[in-house]
């Protein structure tokens, strides 16, 4: 009996999605559990995998096609994959349009249905040619590091430049050909250009600086980084959990920073879900820690660590990223020493970290080489005032430069 191959439920936050590629086409036989299809929705790709193994019969939806919650996409016949007859592998119209709109400004279109979500990204950055590119991953899918390793590849190994004759050559200089590419903006990447410009013109967003100083933090995860991951099975001992376990505190003794606005109404949360913002392929996104104030400090690195995994390899759910009541980001681990970082609405409050740089500092009347970072909060002006977040940064500030004060809570 055929079976109905749907979309997942997406929850009320994702109004619909639009189909990314397909990795199987019709006629095509499937294993049960293998990869068919990835949905890009404004937050997370979306894999729908076979229920059964059998043959694709039928394809309802082409690639950049939208799609809503649960949508009827495919037919797929059950059977034993061994019986299914190659030569009914006849693309349609469907298969046509995956290839032509997902291989980008790659050349050799009929690989691209066969490019993760990363990868494809890296292809169409960089204008190359899928076909010159050995795919290692299930059924010969190429992935970000078969993409990575054949440009570095191609950088080790350049091409020789050819013979010109001095009857064919011309003027030297630069040349008159200004090449442009034109690509379309990803939904994820347009649904957070639309979400930054929202936070942008509807919220009174001010921000307000201060500088930490980092000795005491990095004293203390010198000497207890090796035995920290001993105990607690290779988890690394970072910066990130510090900040974070000093945001709870400090959310708990200025709610209003930890609040969100509802149209007339002030919502204030009873509990600590931090998001924190992490490096994706299409930009950055921000899954939230949840109760993070109940977490120890060990178990708020495992999971940012996991989370930077998972959003990397484009593996975030949308459980994931839903919710959060203030976010934590850091633009240090890129070399930025001092940003403005914007609201994530409906949160009222961001934290921002930078660079630790050495910097001259007077110290009871004395010069002092400290490792200092500065800190910024940017926050809703609406809800609240100027006096709240100065006193909610100097907290955090305090708590970082005595950590003693994060376990005392004092």
């Amino acid at each position: 009996m055929a079976i109905e191959i749907k979309a997942p439920a997406f929850p009320e936050s994702i109004a619909d999605g639009e189909i990314a590629v397909w990795h199987k086409q019709e006629g095509e036989s499937v294993s049960r559990d293998e990869l068919i299809v990835e949905i890009e929705t404004d937050k997370v790709v979306m894999e729908v995998v076979a229920p059964d193994s059998g043959v694709l019969t039928k394809i309802f939806v082409a690639a950049g096609e939208t799609i809503e919650s649960e949508q009827k996409l495919a037919i797929l016949e059950p059977g034993d994959v061994a019986d299914a007859d190659p030569q009914t592998k006849t693309p349609t119209a469907a298969s046509d349009t995956s290839s032509d709109s997902n291989a980008g400004a790659a050349e050799g279109a009929g690989a691209a249905a066969l490019l993760g979500p990363a990868a494809r990204q890296l292809v169409e950055q960089h204008g190359l040619n899928v076909d010159q590119i050995t795919g290692t991953g299930k059924s010969g899918r190429i992935t970000k590091e078969d993409i990575l390793n054949h440009m570095k590849g191609a950088k080790e190994a350049p091409a020789a430049a050819p013979a010109v004759s001095v009857a064919d050559s011309g003027p030297t200089g630069p040349t008159s050909e200004r090449i442009e590419k034109r690509v379309p903006m990803t939904r994820m990447r347009a649904k957070i250009a639309e979400r930054l410009l929202d936070a942008s013109q509807q919220t009174a967003m001010l921000t307000t600086f201060n500088e930490v100083n980092m000795a005491p933090v990095m004293a203390l995860r010198s000497k207890y980084k090796d035995q920290f991951q001993e105990v607690h099975k290779g988890t690394r001992l970072g910066f990130m959990g510090f900040f974070v376990k000093a945001a709870c505190e400090a959310l708990k003794r200025f709610p209003e920073v930890n609040a969100s606005i509802d149209g007339k109404d002030v919502v204030y949360h009873g509990y600590q879900d931090v998001g924190v913002a992490v490096s994706a392929p299409n930009g950055l996104v921000v899954p939230v820690l949840r109760d993070a104030d109940f977490m120890s400090l060990a178990d708020v690195e495992a999971q940012i660590s996991d989370l930077g995994q998972r959003a990397q390899n484009s593996k975030l759910t949308i459980d994931d990223m839903t919710g959060g009541t203030f976010t934590v980001t850091n633009g240090g681990v890129f070399g930025s020493l001092m940003s403005t970082p914007i609201l994530n609405p409906p949160q009222t409050g961001i934290l921002g970290m930078h660079k630790i740089q050495d910097r001259p500092m007077a110290v009871d009347g004395e010069v002092v080489i400290l490792p200092m970072m500065y800190l910024a909060l940017s926050y809703d002006h609406r809800l609240i005032d100027g006096k709240t977040a100065v006193r909610f940064l100097v907290t955090i500030k305090n708590l970082i430069e005595d950590p003693a004060r994060i376990l005392l809570q004092i």
